[in-house]
């Protein structure tokens, strides 16, 4: 699965810098065009010219190559890649990447980047125990990158502890399955709705819910990211469209998102119905501003929303997967369950207000997902970008 794909290797200094070599030659051997971006460190540890033997390329390390204007482009590099393996990473690069500090080549290039990038962590145990270190880590994780963790054994130093970068070979096998992977959504139609609708009393005032659209968010990112045309349908958040092959479609009302799916739905491969929709709307909507003064107490008469997930239940042929969610606040398997076998969902992801970290505003998430098979697979708190991968592998384990 690594034919023809386009890898950036950066390389930091860390000692294990030696096993970049091998990096490149297994990458090579399994198809891949490699272009190596290396620190001024990364320099001090092995040198660019076995790395342009082994790639046939020049190694870029700084943003001006000669004195005659020329330079090398981060944006350009970040464009061309189809993934970016940083490997080995030290505390110091992992610092800089999560906190955007862009004083090298490799942090420019990996901010410009639109592919997935992979961190191969490599320092003496204290150096990745620290709290500094794993704190980076997760941010990096929060982010959306991929973590080889290390392994444990002898290190530089002579101790014996974890920090160890993961051996070349393994290193490999976690691209190759990783694009294994994502070859099953490669051009798949999937249409995502993601967050709140806001059913309007009158012209400044809506019933609504605290919905951030952060997870369906995180799953557009994910789809775009293995290859997918994303439709995201959203509500009215502030959130940015991520990047990849997304097409946004923004609505405010729940009969807004019930057209724009049931639209999209019929060329798709895929719904994940994300959204959190409003059950019910105002029977009427005022078309002036309601006075309290005028009006006094007043008694909101309220109307079902049309069901999206129900409907799309109805509609869904053999050839299409159909996901939904489930937000509860007790019985939360039983609701799901229900709701499940009501709607005709292929899955059902349920998440319960009663874990803390879970639900919305938060940037954390902790899932149970449900199939119709009746299994159940129970996840621990996560960010809502990596409870993103863990949903998406799910779907590709269906589509497979």
């Amino acid at each position: 699965m690594l034919q023809g794909k386009k890898i950036i290797l950066g390389i930091t200094g860390s000692i294990a810098a030696y096993k970049s070599a091998l990096i490149v030659r297994g990458l090579i051997k399994k198809g891949a065009e490699v272009q190596v971006v290396i620190t001024p460190a990364g320099k001090e540890f092995i040198t660019p010219i076995t790395l342009s033997a082994l790639t046939s390329k020049p190694v870029i390390s700084d943003f001006f190559s000669n004195r005659d204007g020329t330079w090398n482009s981060h944006v350009d590099l970040g464009l061309w890649a189809d993934a970016v393996l940083i490997a080995p990473a030290t505390a110091s690069t992992i610092g800089k990447m999560a906190n955007g500090i862009a004083d090298n080549m490799l942090i420019t290039t990996y901010l410009s980047a639109k592919a997935p990038v992979f961190v191969a962590p490599a320092m003496d145990l204290d150096m990745f125990a620290h709290p500094s270190t794993q704190r980076n880590i997760e941010i990096l994780r929060s982010y959306g990158n991929h973590i080889i963790e290390p392994g444990e054994g002898e290190l530089a130093s002579h101790l014996i502890g974890k920090g160890r970068m993961e051996e070349p070979e393994a290193i490999i096998a976690v691209l190759e399955d990783f694009f294994t992977t994502s070859a099953l959504l490669q051009k798949k139609k999937i249409v995502i709705t993601a967050g709140p609708t806001y059913e309007k009393l009158d012209p400044v005032r809506f019933i609504g819910n605290y919905s951030s659209g952060k997870m369906g968010f995180a799953l557009a990112k994910v789809c775009a990211a293995h290859g997918a045309d994303v439709t995201l349908i959203a509500g009215p958040v502030s959130l940015p469209t991520p990047a990849g092959s997304i097409r946004r479609i923004d609505v405010e009302s729940a009969d807004q998102m019930y057209d724009a799916t049931m639209e999209c739905f019929r060329q798709a491969d895929v719904a994940i119905l994300c959204a959190a929709v409003a059950d019910y709307r105002p029977a009427t909507q005022q078309t002036t501003k309601i006075k309290r003064e005028q009006q006094g107490a007043m008694q909101l008469d309220l109307v079902p929303n049309k069901d999206i997930a129900a409907a799309l239940g109805a509609l869904k042929t053999a050839d299409q997967l159909l996901v939904g969610f489930a937000l509860e606040t007790a019985d939360g398997l039983q609701h799901a369950q229900g709701k499940m076998e009501r709607k005709n969902l292929d899955l059902i992801v349920l998440n319960s207000l009663e874990d803390a970290g879970a639900g919305f505003q938060c940037d954390t998430n902790k899932i149970t997902i449900l199939s119709r098979q009746g299994e159940q697979t129970v996840y621990p708190l996560k960010s809502k970008e990596q409870v993103a991968v863990d949903i998406i592998e799910k779907i590709e384990s269906i589509l497979c």
